[in-house]
């Protein structure tokens, strides 16, 4: 068994025992590997994001968050392909590098063959320019996720330069740029901020209490889309 199906074995041994715990002895045993093997496999898995934890004690071990974990996803080769494309387009919005830890935590437990085929697949696309050029500040996407208020330097489209404490209520996005939604405390309303005219941003120990209303925007209806996970 080579690693990467290794890994994905590992996970779905601890998910088939939780919550009870599988010792790093045990699973040495059961996937032929030294026990140190197990220990660095696992350090992997908890680096990738798995929620792993260690038991102490006599009966101890690893043990894994069933609820917090995905049942067996097999992507094919051109699966992973598409979804590499698809989250091509996310360059330079909030969710980049989000997308591209899914991704790598989706390929990591494909078989090696089929990994294999993904990247000869993948080496026979090519794209012209690197998306969006206005990536939004990852201090600003880490406010919007917590929700937390934040002090801006913003310069307008003329240039000028302001300072305001704004609470960031969400996005709005399309192929060229992407635009902070926030509640400005300056202008006492709701304002969209372009990402490429944030100078600075620092944030701030307050909390948002607002939430954003679509019928706030002064956007025709027929024009905005809500994002949809399915």
């Amino acid at each position: 068994m080579n690693r990467t199906d290794r890994l994905y074995a590992l996970v779905e041994e601890l998910r088939a025992v939780s919550p009870r715990p599988r010792s790093a002895r045990w699973l040495a045993q059961r996937f032929e590997v030294s026990a140190r093997t197990v220990e660095r496999d696992i350090a992997a898995l908890q680096g990738a994001g798995v929620p792993i934890w260690a038991e102490m004690g006599r009966t101890g071990g690893y043990v894994i968050d069933r609820a917090l974990t995905l049942p067996p996803v097999n992507l094919t080769p051109g699966e992973a392909v598409a979804m590499a494309l698809a989250l091509r387009g996310l360059r330079g919005t909030p969710f980049a590098a989000a997308a591209g830890a899914a991704l790598r935590k989706l390929v990591a437990v494909m078989p090696a063959a089929a990994v294999a085929e993904a990247h000869r697949l993948a080496d026979r696309v090519h794209l012209i320019g690197d998306g969006p050029a206005t990536p939004v500040p990852a201090a600003v996407a880490d406010a919007v996720a917590a929700g937390r208020v934040l002090r801006l330097t913003y310069a307008d489209r003329a240039g000028t330069g302001s300072t305001r404490d704004v609470e960031p209520l969400g996005y709005l996005g399309n192929a060229r740029h992407w635009y902070l939604l926030a509640w400005c405390r300056l202008r006492d309303g709701l304002r969209c901020f372009r990402t490429d005219r944030i100078r600075s941003v620092h944030p701030l120990a307050e909390t948002v209490t607002r939430e954003l209303c679509p019928a706030d925007l002064d956007i025709p209806h027929e024009r905005v889309r809500p994002l949809s996970l399915v």
